[in-house]
């Protein structure tokens, strides 16, 4: 599994004009290995181009324990999103100040979904340790579309 290279994005990314957009997302999925459940954490950055050029892609794949209780309400997974995006905004914070930056999440604030569960959480997170405030569904397509799509290209 490929691992981001800061270094590289970061070079990427002070190569790039002022007004190119950065979005941060992270999702995750539960698999099932030899009886015990892991998640697979996928982490992108979506470098969009002068904001309106196409984009390019960043991205790696983590797996990790999960030890959720309750499949249907995933907090500790959703929470461990939240922590890791937060990890990969700071492990960026010098390039990307002063650029427009978005964190996005992969959480549905909609009660009738069981991500809502960490909602007031997650975001508070990511306003404290990023000074951000986050994105969540349906706005959130660098966590529920770009992040969910990167692990199934050839390159993760």
């Amino acid at each position: 599994m490929r691992k981001i290279d800061v270094d590289q994005v970061a070079a990427f990314i002070r190569a790039q004009t002022p007004e190119t957009k950065i979005y941060l997302g992270c999702d995750s999925e539960r698999v099932k290995i030899n009886g015990a459940w892991h998640a697979d954490y996928v982490l992108v950055i979506v470098v969009h181009i002068n904001g309106n050029n196409g984009c390019k892609l960043f991205g790696e794949v983590q797996r990790e324990r999960d030890y959720d209780s309750k499949p249907g309400k995933p907090a500790m997974r959703l929470m461990t999103e939240v922590y890791k995006v937060s990890e990969l905004y700071l492990r960026l914070a010098e390039v990307l100040d002063g650029r427009h930056v978005e964190v996005h999440l992969d959480i549905n604030p909609d009660e009738m979904h069981g991500s809502s569960c960490v909602i007031s959480q997650a975001v508070g997170y990511i306003k404290g340790t990023c000074n951000v405030v986050p994105f969540v569904k349906p706005e959130a397509f660098a966590a529920s579309y770009a992040a969910d799509r990167f692990r199934s290209l050839k390159v993760a």
